[in-house]
C-alpha cells in the first residue's frame, strides 16, 4: 500500500479508541492517558462510542457508521488503541480504513485477549488477522512479540516496555524506610491476598474495590481512591505487582498473563516513586531487575527475608533510579518514543 504526503503540509494523525458505554468509568487509565499524551502533539482523537443497548442499534453502528467514518478524510496516520468490544466491530473498522483511506495504520496493544480471556483457536485466529491488517504494533514486552510471532503475525512491532501514567500527585521523594509495601488493584480476582503470612514481620497495605470481608494479620486494608488521588496515598517504600490465588506463584488466567504483558500498576508504582516487587517470570521483572528498578521474587514467602538483606543505601539507589523513570511517565516518553521507532521500522 502507497502513503500519499505532501511536502510542507502538516500530516494529520488520529488517535481512534473505543469507549464501552456500558461500563460504569471514563475508560481505562492507560488508554484515556494515551489520549491526553497525543492530544498535546497535534493528534485528532476519536473516542468511538459502542454500546450493546439492542442488535438493531448494534447493526446500524457497525454496518451504517463504521463504514462512513473515515469517507472523505485527509488521514496520514492512524493510531488505534486495540483491541475493540466486538468482532463485527472490529472486522468493521478495518474494512471502513483500509478501503476508504491510504492512512498507515498502527495499533497500540493493550490486551492480547487470546492470552487473556479468550482462549480458544477461533478467536486466536481472529486476533492474528486483525494485527495483520496493521502496518506496524506497539507491543508490551518480547515475550508479547515472540508469542505473537509463534501465531503467523507478521506486522513490524516495537517494544513499549512500561505505560506512561499521568500522575497529578506529587513525586515520593522520602520516606523512613521500613521496608513497607503495598498492593493496589480490583480485589475480587487478587486471592492469594487471603494467604498472606508475613509471620508478623511486615505488613502489606491493600487499596482498590471490592475487599475482602476479612483479610489476614499481615494485611491492612486502605480503602479506594481514584486512579489519580490513589497516588497520594501510596506511602510505602515498595509497591507489590502480583496476581492469582497463590503466594508461591502467580497462576490462573491473569497471572500467567503476567508472563506476557506489562500491569498498569507498574506505571503507578513506578510514577509515584516506589521500587517494585514483582513475581520474577513476570515479563516486566528483568526490566525492572537489569535497570535497578525493583526485585523480583519466586514467592511471597521469600518477600520478608528479601528486603531484610536489602540495605539502606541499596534502597536508596533504587529510589532514585525509580525517581528519574517517574519524570518520564509522567510526560508521555514511552508512548512518544515507541511511536517514533515504529514509524522509523515501517
Amino acid at each position: 500500500m502507497a502513503y500519499y504526503y505532501i511536502k510542507g503540509e502538516k500530516m494529520h494523525k488520529v488517535l481512534l479508541s473505543i469507549e464501552d458505554l456500558h461500563t460504569n468509568d471514563a475508560g481505562p487509565k492507560a488508554r484515556t492517558d494515551i489520549e491526553k499524551i497525543l492530544g498535546k502533539e497535534d493528534y485528532d482523537i476519536w473516542d468511538l462510542p459502542f454500546n450493546y443497548e439492542s442488535k438493531l442499534k448494534k447493526f446500524k453502528y457497525v454496518y451504517w457508521n463504521i463504514p462512513r467514518l473515515f469517507k472523505g478524510q485527509q488521514i496520514d496516520e492512524i493510531y488505534f488503541q486495540f483491541p475493540a468490544y466486538s468482532t463485527v466491530l472490529m472486522d468493521a473498522l478495518i474494512k471502513s480504513i483500509r478501503t476508504t483511506t491510504n492512512a498507515k495504520l498502527i495499533f497500540i496493544i493493550h490486551d492480547i485477549e487470546s492470552l487473556r480471556r479468550f482462549q480458544t483457536n477461533e478467536y486466536t485466529k481472529n486476533e492474528a488477522k486483525w494485527l495483520n491488517e496493521a502496518d506496524g504494533l506497539i507491543v508490551h514486552s518480547q515475550a508479547m512479540k515472540d508469542y505473537l510471532i509463534s501465531h503467523q503475525v507478521e506486522t513490524p512491532m516495537v517494544i513499549l516496555g512500561v505505560f506512561d501514567y499521568l500522575n497529578p500527585q506529587l513525586l515520593q521523594i522520602q520516606k523512613p524506610y521500613r521496608r513497607s509495601i503495598c498492593f493496589a488493584g480490583n480485589l475480587v480476582k487478587s486471592t492469594f491476598l487471603k494467604k498472606i503470612d508475613f509471620k508478623g514481620k511486615m505488613q502489606l497495605e491493600v487499596f482498590g474495590p471490592n475487599p475482602l470481608e476479612a483479610f489476614p494479620s499481615d494485611v491492612s486494608y486502605r480503602g479506594v481512591y481514584s486512579p489519580e488521588e490513589l497516588p497520594k496515598h501510596l506511602e510505602t517504600n515498595f509497591g507489590l505487582v502480583w496476581d492469582g490465588s497463590r503466594t508461591d506463584t502467580c497462576d490462573g488466567s491473569y497471572g500467567e498473563y503476567m508472563q506476557y504483558n506489562c500491569p498498569h500498576k507498574v506505571s503507578l508504582y513506578l510514577s509515584t516513586g516506589l521500587p517494585i516487587v514483582i513475581w520474577k517470570k513476570a515479563a516486566v521483572a528483568k526490566y525492572l531487575v537489569d535497570n535497578g528498578l525493583g526485585i523480583a521474587v519466586d514467592s511471597l514467602d521469600e518477600l520478608p527475608s528479601r528486603l531484610s538483606q536489602l540495605s539502606l543505601e541499596e534502597y536508596e539507589q533504587m529510589k532514585a533510579r525509580v525517581q528519574k523513570v517517574a519524570e518520564g511517565l509522567r510526560n508521555g516518553k514511552q508512548i512518544k518514543t515507541a511511536i517514533k521507532k515504529i514509524n522509523e521500522l515501517i
